[in-house]
């Protein structure tokens, strides 16, 4: 063997255990530590503005504990960095909408969600179900649980639902914080209103403890007076307004959004989510992704802290698991 060849030998096989190395490294990384970090700094960010501003990370409960296993160790410094916790599908929509969600699927999370209860932090479940008797289940069952939720008939999020008639645990009670809270309404798509104010009134004109939607209207962002108009429930009682907020993946409808993305994509954006068109999985620990949503004054979440919002309700925390299964 001459020695040209050997050396293309050698370079090859150095490339081979480079590239074994490079595998090594991208197994190695912690994606759930890195969620937790991205959530950790946004709620330092918020709260050194407002310290009661109120931080729900929806679903990932996994990263409750520091491997993602129910036995481990509590991830303390996250759990104080949150003050609820939100879950979809628990009883009704895991599979599908209006279907009850497996018994494996439901204790593996349930045990998570006790987690977050019993570290003092408040429990919102969505269920989707638009059969009656499967919605006085979801209310009946979440209650005996110690969680509050909320029963949607359409995964849109898109109405305020005719039953019950009353928001579950109707009451007139002022909502001063988290532990106050009852019932709450999850409508974060209001495009089947004319326009902002008919969209506003409609929320104005119920009894819920707590409200999430979002920043915007359609393409127009709400203001504080807006979001101060809210805090009143119909009955005169005094309630919260959480804004949504997705941080695991960026939305092609969003301000932010920059048409040249097709092109020629950022380094914190990966593929497009093929249930949800127009989201697309972003690289949350990249700092560049990270400036979208918080830190700065034309920051998303600036965008709602200056809105007034009494807090940020956190969606695909769960994108965690994209990664992993890479």
């Amino acid at each position: 063997m001459n020695k040209k060849i050997s050396l293309i030998l050698l370079l090859l096989l150095l490339f081979y255990f480079l590239v074994q190395s490079c595998c090594l490294f991208e197994n190695q990384i912690n994606y759930k530590e890195l969620m937790r970090d991205f959530v950790i700094k946004l709620s330092q960010y918020a709260k050194d503005f407002n310290q009661n501003f109120i931080i729900i990370p929806q679903n990932g409960g996994e990263i409750l504990t520091l491997d993602g296993d129910i036995n481990s160790n509590l991830a303390t410094d996250y759990i104080s960095a949150i003050d609820a916790v939100g879950r979809e599908d628990l009883l009704y929509g895991y599979l599908n909408d209006d279907e009850e969600t497996p018994e494996e699927d439901r204790l593996y999370m349930i045990s998570f969600l006790n987690i977050a209860k019993n570290a003092g932090k408040t429990v919102l479940v969505i269920d989707y179900c638009s059969t009656i008797s499967k919605m006085n289940d979801s209310y009946l069952k979440n209650n005996q649980l110690g969680f509050i939720s909320f029963a949607a008939d359409s995964r849109n999020l898109d109405n305020i639902p005719s039953y019950p008639a009353n928001p579950y645990n109707e009451n007139a009670n002022n909502i001063e914080s988290l532990n106050d809270v009852k019932n709450f309404l999850y409508i974060i798509n209001p495009s089947n209103y004319n326009n902002k104010n008919d969209f506003l009134n409609a929320l104005k004109d119920t009894n819920y403890d707590l409200i999430i939607i979002d920043l915007f209207f359609n393409e127009e962002i709400l203001t504080n007076e807006d979001i101060n108009s809210l805090k009143t429930k119909k009955n005169g009682g005094k309630r919260l307004i959480i804004c949504y907020m997705s941080i695991g993946e960026a939305e092609n409808y969003r301000y932010y959004w920059q048409q040249d993305w097709y092109l020629n994509p950022p380094s914190f954006l990966a593929s497009e989510n093929p249930n949800w068109p127009g989201n697309y999985k972003v690289k949350y620990w990249d700092p560049k992704w990270q400036a979208i949503i918080y830190g700065n004054d034309e920051s998303y979440l600036k965008k709602i802290l200056n809105a007034n919002f009494d807090g940020v309700y956190l969606d695909i925390i769960d994108a965690f698991e994209y990664f992993e299964n890479q």
